[in-house]
């Protein structure tokens, strides 16, 4: 079955897809009220996201710098909402507190530096908290993506946003191996197959940059920023853009597949400067992951659940743009011969 490729871009993305958009985040806590405390009686309101408080029983406690102090009484309002008391004790050495909740069903969720204390003490003398040791903890049963602070549900984007790239790529890819060709064979041909997937990458390029600028609004606030990255894949697709209107500004159709093949090489070569070398390059201020020293989405991502949905999707979508190339290409060549 020659076409089994097609049925497998499809199951593919179909799998991406719908897991993507189904499976929850791990639950986690979002916010504390208030967001400062003081030696004395305190009650904190703890709000979780996609947590389930009603359900089994919790403990919370804050630990400063190894310092825990146990709450006096915890009530779950809701699904999401706890109230805890704490006295707060003299002493606290650090300035900034993190809040831990350990739920039977949620498993032990921590908000780090949640909390601003004075942090004026030399250490709590003892606490009647518990120690949680290596395997004490709770573990949320079930299937869910990570659920980090600022991104939250568009980390779900990640199956939609980075494949877009990776199947750009490819199909630029394609079109430099078939413009190297040219310049061997001088074959109109190859020229056409050429064309036809920077067409194609182009669309991918345009839906990179679509879906890159509502996740940046939602998680940066703005859909556009001065972001290195950004900025070099806006200017790549101009220079596939202009690849186009040179072809359509040559008449002699050998010089203009040889010229073309040539732009392309160059227009490749940008292409890997602009999305690979130029953003990663320290001095480089960028918002992106693994760009301009940043931490690259793998370091916050140890436990491999989104790589699970996520190179599918990468490969069901490259199967795809190649699908849509190979139907562009048998199009041009069929026009081509009716206009003969």
């Amino acid at each position: 079955m020659r076409h089994w490729w097609k049925f497998l871009g499809i199951g593919l993305l179909l799998f991406a897809t719908v897991a993507g958009f189904w499976v929850p985040l791990t639950p986690a806590l979002v916010h504390v009220s208030p967001d400062r405390i003081a030696p004395g009686s305190v009650e904190v309101a703890i709000t979780g996201y996609n947590t389930r408080f009603k359900l089994g029983y919790s403990e919370v406690w804050l630990d400063n710098s190894g310092d825990l102090v146990c709450a006096t009484a915890v009530q779950a309002l809701d699904a999401t909402h706890l109230r805890a008391k704490f006295n707060v004790p003299v002493g606290l050495q650090q300035g900034l507190t993190t809040i831990v909740v350990d739920h039977t069903d949620d498993g032990t969720l921590r908000m780090p530096e949640a909390l601003w204390t004075e942090g004026l003490g030399s250490g709590v003398t003892s606490t009647p908290c518990r120690v949680l040791e290596k395997g004490d903890e709770h573990i949320a049963v079930g299937f869910t993506f990570p659920n980090r602070s600022i991104l939250y549900e568009s980390i779900r984007n990640l199956h939609f946003h980075v494949p877009m790239w990776f199947t750009m790529i490819a199909l630029m890819g394609i079109s430099v191996f078939q413009s190297i060709k040219v310049l061997g064979s001088s074959s109109l041909d190859q020229d056409l197959t050429a064309e036809m997937a920077v067409r194609i990458g182009l669309v991918f390029c345009a839906l990179g940059l679509i879906t890159g600028a509502l996740w940046a609004r939602a998680t940066w606030g703005a859909f556009w920023t001065n972001d290195v990255k950004l900025n070099g894949a806006a200017v790549t697709g101009l220079i596939y853009v202009a690849y186009l209107v040179l072809r359509g500004s040559v008449q002699d159709a050998h010089k203009r597949a040889r010229l073309s093949a040539i732009y392309n090489i160059f227009a490749f070569m940008l292409l890997v400067l602009f999305l690979f070398v130029v953003p990663r390059l320290n001095a480089i201020d960028s918002l992106h992951p693994g760009n301009g020293g940043n931490s690259g989405f793998n370091d916050l991502d140890l436990d491999n659940r989104l790589r699970m949905i996520f190179y599918p999707a990468v490969l069901g979508w490259i199967l795809l743009g190649c699908w849509m190339y190979d139907l562009r290409v048998r199009a041009a060549r069929l026009a081509n011969a009716l206009d003969r």
